[in-house]
């Protein structure tokens, strides 16, 4: 295979310039040409694509969002629209494709190679760490350390004022952002869309700290799991407490990879590119125990998330 191309799609996520970098380096440097899709799947359909160069990539790796850009494409849904951005590659001469993102980008990279034979591997992308076959998604952690910041921030205001915070952070579906964040940021209390949480218990810890002489809490909230504003609500009707709450929002997105997410995504890259040297499709890059794997595209997405629970207890017991 000697022409390749790579796009973003979805949400953007820290570490996505880096991958790219990385992997039109290391494709250019085993004599392999390197084109650029500009917004994703829509930029394939409308032929958005540019050939990249070493130069191409120089001065991207400690940004953040990606530089190809992304965007939301619902036409590419449809297998007319598969197939206009399978012609749009083959006009190009173009062999085989990386997509970088979440579950949603993988399910179009499946369709491209299911209904329109193009060779795809796919590299997680995302800050929700919601794929179940990899530990770790490109993004995450710097992500959390997003939220780690803004943790740190509110602590100092909260304990002047003696009050109790709540920080609502992204995720979806997945609580990972809040757990790691929650742990890392010494927070009371963690609310997680996977375990089922009692607000009147939450309650009477916070009234039982105060009596203990601890004058200020910190509950983290990830997005899929309540009503920030019924939460509050609850909260403040039984512990006579007002609750303030930040929403990180985009934020969390967006500012400077870390180191990790800027390693995981150059090996991840290399990984892919040499999967498509080698002919390889229809694979997901990921890691596990520290070791870059691939993996089937159908069986990756099918895979049934697990949540940590172990790591979930250990922030109940530390919050104590």
């Amino acid at each position: 295979m000697k022409k390749i191309a790579i796009l973003t799609s979805g949400g953007d996520a820290p570490g996505m310039n880096a991958c790219i970098r990385a992997a039109t380096r290391y494709a250019l440097n085993n004599g392999m040409d390197v084109y650029g899709v500009e917004r994703g799947y829509q930029g394939l359909i409308d032929g958005r694509i540019n050939r990249m160069g070493s130069r191409s990539v120089s001065d991207i790796i400690h940004r953040g969002g990606t530089f190809l850009k992304t965007a939301r494409c619902p036409e590419f849904k449809n297998i007319e629209g598969q197939r206009m951005a399978a012609d749009t590659l083959h006009a190009f001469g173009i062999e085989g494709l990386i997509c970088i993102g979440g579950d949603g980008t993988f399910r179009g990279a499946k369709d491209l190679a299911d209904n329109c034979g193009i060779s795809v591997v796919g590299i997680p992308g995302t800050i929700d760490n919601d794929l179940a076959y990899t530990d770790f998604t490109v993004g995450f952690d710097t992500a959390v350390n997003t939220c780690l910041w803004a943790i740190n921030s509110l602590r100092d205001t909260m304990s002047s004022h003696d009050r109790v915070s709540l920080l609502e952070v992204m995720g979806r579906h997945c609580g990972d952002i809040a757990l790691y964040a929650g742990i890392a940021g010494g927070a009371e209390y963690v609310i997680v869309p996977e375990v089922k949480y009692d607000l009147k218990a939450i309650a009477r810890s916070i009234n039982q700290s105060q009596k203990r002489g601890k004058t200020s809490n910190m509950i983290i909230l990830a997005e899929g799991a309540g009503d920030k504003d019924e939460i509050c609500s609850v909260i403040k009707e039984l512990t006579g407490r007002t609750v303030k709450t930040t929403t990180l929002g985009h934020i969390q997105r967006g500012g400077s990879p870390d180191m990790f997410d800027r390693i995981l995504a150059a090996r991840m890259a290399v990984r892919a590119v040499d999967l498509l040297k080698n002919d390889v499709s229809g694979r997901v890059v990921g890691i596990r125990n520290n070791q870059i794997i691939d993996e089937d595209i159908t069986e990756a997405l099918a895979r049934p998330r697990k949540f940590d629970k172990e790591l979930y207890d250990i922030a109940l017991t530390l919050s104590l």
